[in-house]
């Protein structure tokens, strides 16, 4: 077996990236997110929360590179930055549906 060593560096990012992930209402988020992409109202109906407390989560997703934007005129539609976030997403329900 070959053992993988991962650098300090990479290794915080890593940890960071779990970090973004551990909240209930940013994986509502991202659930929707893997649908299409959604403007910040239907995602703070999707996560159950307000639109102010959205913008603040998005924020953060935005700053991780794990959603992106596209304006179209004044509204803002997010979007998951590529394809190995929707697979994050999924590896991971599929892990705890399957536990």
């Amino acid at each position: 077996m070959i053992k993988t060593f991962v650098e300090e560096q990479t290794a915080a990012e890593l940890a960071e990236l779990f970090r973004a992930l551990g909240d209930t209402s940013r994986i509502q988020m991202l659930a929707a997110l893997v649908e299409g992409e959604q403007n910040v109202g239907a995602l703070a109906e999707q996560a159950g929360i307000s639109e102010s407390a959205t913008s603040h989560h998005l924020r953060h997703l935005r700053q991780m590179r794990l959603v992106r934007t596209r304006k179209e005129g004044r509204r803002v539609f997010y979007m998951l930055d590529d394809e190995h976030i929707a697979e994050l997403f999924r590896c991971g329900l599929d892990h705890v549906q399957h536990g």
